[in-house]
């Protein structure tokens, strides 16, 4: 099959893209297929006659654009099938507070925390509605980055300017005790969870990405009960979204055993080593059988 492979871009995690994209170009081209690899920072006008020529795309991209749903509703207009949610899910999804609130609005159980267009007049706004500790983060990004624990009004002050001095949207949520959990959605079937121990505070973009930075346990060791609700939750997330092939949804599960689910992620990491590959492997599926289901899932919605 000739194959568009779609990476890079002007995104902050274009790096991570890029690095993911070598990967995928390997077990394509093993299994294969013919690959174009494009890096989409050489513009969309480039793009459009490679997605005409392609049979399907491989969208690895990260965050904005990309995640966006902007490439997507390109590829869709110029007839080119992609695996992966559609411009519309990916949007909603990468919209952490629209995302939040459509999953609140179907009875997950979300993190209390409020959305900030802009800078507010007094931080005093902030701190009658929620408690320190916050986690204070860009909208409309991924991987961790402009990621803030904040523990008081000097830390939030900073953390704020921070992010609004790219031009970002922010999101503010108070801290809940608990474990890190994460669960892919495959083919409208829940994939076994991971459990993540970060070795710092939080896991950030640096931890994310850093060889020792966190330890990653598939099966999750929480017990069946959690484990079920976190599979539950991940799944009804992804049809809230209207999402489509595959997703990955990240929760805060408490000692009592409640997750809470935080952001759905329509492109998740995908070395093989990613979170989505691992729990992929945990059901019998090597990397390049992912890849594979993946392209032909793609090519389902062409025919």
């Amino acid at each position: 099959m000739n194959v568009l492979l779609i990476a890079g871009g002007w995104s902050p995690e274009r790096e991570i893209s890029l690095r993911g994209a070598k990967g995928i170009e390997k077990v394509l081209k093993e299994r294969g297929h013919a690959v174009t690899f494009f890096d989409l920072s050489d513009g969309f006008e480039a793009l459009i006659p490679l997605a005409k020529k392609a049979e399907a795309a491989f969208i690895n991209l990260h965050g904005s654009p990309g995640e966006d749903g902007l490439v997507q509703a390109i590829l869709s207009r110029v007839g080119c099938p992609y695996q992966g949610a559609n411009a519309e899910g990916s949007f909603l999804a990468l919209h952490k507070y629209a995302a939040k609130s459509l999953m609140q609005a179907g009875g997950l159980n979300t993190v209390k925390g409020m959305f900030l267009p802009h800078m507010p007049e007094s931080l005093a706004e902030i701190e009658e509605k929620l408690t320190y500790p916050l986690f204070v983060k860009s909208n409309n990004g991924g991987s961790s980055i402009h990621l803030y624990r904040v523990t008081n009004r000097e830390e939030l002050k900073h953390a704020l300017e921070s992010i609004f001095s790219v031009g970002l949207e922010i999101l503010i949520e108070e801290l809940v005790a608990g474990r890190e959990v994460t669960c892919g959605v495959l083919d409208n079937e829940a994939l076994p969870p991971i459990l993540i121990e970060s070795k710092a505070e939080f896991f950030d973009y640096t931890n994310k990405y850093a060889e020792d930075g966190a330890t990653e346990i598939c099966p999750a060791p929480i017990g069946e009960e959690a484990t079920k609700k976190v599979q539950e939750m991940a799944l009804k997330a992804h049809r809230i979204l209207g999402l489509s092939d595959y997703s990955r949804s990240d929760f805060i599960l408490t000692k009592e055993g409640v997750p809470y689910i935080l952001e759905v992620n329509t492109l998740p990491g995908m070395t093989a080593t990613s979170l989505v590959p691992k729990e992929a492997k945990e059901i019998g599926l090597e990397f390049g059988e992912l890849i594979e289901k993946l392209l032909k899932m793609a090519m389902k919605k062409k025919a």
